[in-house]
């Protein structure tokens, strides 16, 4: 069958890998039968900008895969005998100061917030085994990820305040002062009445 492929692709002047694929099955099922007018081809973008390059030097939510290990072990969690068999524990980690798709203060703020979370090596460790399956355990891992990221920037930002919110803490402020007042003159009217009492 080979021989004749290349036969084929001599004559048409193919790669062996193009002629395999022009005479290899197909589904019913396949996306071209199933959406015979679409364009078949797959994009993937680019990745972002580093943190350090972008204006607004915050979180995308982008990890980038070669700044993290991944290693995968049996799982504890429920799955039958799926468990003695399949590495579906997920066990995510990253060097927390090295990391430069990190925010310069959201690094910092980890050292110190999620210190039982990192080892003596530096590394920030996640471990996921929600479910039986490893690429979803991975999701979750890096999901957890990203949530203690954007928490910690969102901890970082300040918060503007809108002017009506404003208003209201003024008012507070003038209540409280003018109770303290009240009270203060109540107490000095009570030292005078025993004095002159």
């Amino acid at each position: 069958m080979f021989k004749v492929l290349r036969l084929i692709c001599q004559q048409r002047q193919f790669s062996a890998v193009n002629a395999a694929r022009q005479f290899s099955f197909k589904s019913d099922l396949s996306p071209e039968t199933m959406y015979p007018n679409s364009k078949q081809k797959l994009f993937t973008p680019s990745p972002p900008p580093p943190v350090s390059q972008r204006a607004d030097n915050k979180f995308n939510g982008y990890i980038p895969m070669n700044a993290v290990t991944v290693t995968y072990s049996r799982s504890s969690g429920p799955g039958g005998q799926n468990v003695n068999k399949l590495d579906t524990k997920v066990d995510l980690r990253f060097h927390v100061k090295t990391s430069e798709w990190i925010p310069e203060a959201v690094r910092e703020k980890l050292l110190i917030t999620h210190k039982n979370q990192i080892n003596k090596e530096g590394y920030f460790v996640v471990k996921s085994d929600l479910t039986r399956y490893q690429h979803m355990n991975l999701a979750d891992a890096l999901e957890r990820v990203r949530n203690i990221i954007r928490q910690l920037e969102e901890e970082l930002t300040p918060k503007e305040l809108s002017p009506e919110k404003l208003a209201k803490i003024q008012r507070q402020h003038e209540k409280s002062a003018r109770e303290r007042l009240f009270i203060k003159r109540q107490k000095s009217q009570v030292k005078v009445d025993r004095q002159y009492g």
